[in-house]
């Protein structure tokens, strides 16, 4: 075990990180305001915006605190001669099974073939022929012009959390029908939205993520989310965000170009949480 005996700038250091993204939203929220893209990171993932800003010093590593830190209070760490740092029989024998699947699923989605090829028309399928948006947001080409698109396209989702708020008209225009029994055979790093879950996979992990991997996951999550909506059948210019138009030829390549550059950098981080998982197991 590595033991820190100088980890309060560390845990410092990751609460100024983590207020970056926390501090508007507490604002927001304090003041009634809603955030149509960035507020789904805290309220579509089910983490608060203080557990954001919880700093663990993850798996392996113990704190030189005496009992005395707030980690030692926290569920699943235990204080041993003087040092603080997760208890593994207790959380093993609470979250093992939680693990073992969280390490099948990143497994897999690595060793799928990729693809590249959805264009992030799975917002456009969850718009299709309704007139009860997700989002409180106008449609860049209107409704009719967005069906349009949908059709004259290939939907090719992949990924079962977007596929389920599909519209009913839209799911049997996908390639697959997708089912929750069927999510690690179909996961694959090409999809987006499997790049962003990253961070709910680290957070389903809670203490065994160091502070640092955990907020690189959900810095990845907040850049693919902005991918998402630029390329979506809404609207986000009043919020800053720019336009990806992937009804054109040079919106599909941007869209593509950008997609892998999130890939590659979730390929890195889903490749530590795997061998965390491993270390552990």
């Amino acid at each position: 075990m590595d033991i820190l005996t100088s980890w309060n700038d560390l845990e410092a250091a990751h609460v100024r990180r983590a207020r970056r993204y926390t501090t508007p939203y507490l604002h927001r929220r304090s003041q009634g305001i809603k955030h149509p893209v960035f507020d789904f990171l805290f309220e579509y993932y089910p983490t608060r915006a203080a557990h954001l800003e919880r700093w663990h010093p993850g798996w392996g590593r113990g704190l030189d605190d005496a009992g005395t830190s707030p980690q030692a209070q926290w569920r699943y760490y235990s204080t041993v001669n003087g040092i603080s740092s997760v208890d593994i029989d207790s959380y093993l024998s609470k979250r093992k099974q939680t693990l073992q699947f969280i390490h099948r699923l990143l497994s897999t989605t690595i060793s799928n073939p990729a693809h590249f090829d959805c264009f992030g028309l799975h917002e456009w399928a969850m718009v299709y022929r309704t007139d009860q948006p997700r989002h409180d947001l106008p449609l860049r080409l209107g409704s009719s012009e967005t069906n349009k698109v949908v059709e004259n396209h290939s939907i090719r989702c992949t990924h079962f959390d977007a596929y389920r708020f599909f519209t009913p008209p839209a799911r049997p225009l996908n390639l697959t029908v997708l089912d929750r029994h069927s999510q690690v055979e179909w996961e694959q790093v090409g999809c987006l939205h499997a790049t962003m879950d990253l961070y709910k996979w680290a957070m389903k992990l809670g203490p065994l993520v160091p502070g640092e991997l955990f907020l690189d996951t959900f810095e990845l999550a907040w850049d693919a989310r902005i991918l998402d909506m630029e390329a979506s059948p809404y609207d986000c210019r009043a919020y800053g965000l720019g336009v990806v138009p992937i009804e054109e030829t040079a919106g599909k390549q941007e869209y593509v170009g950008r997609q892998r550059e999130l890939a590659e950098r979730g390929k890195v981080l889903r490749e530590q949480l795997i061998n965390l998982i491993a270390c552990v197991l």
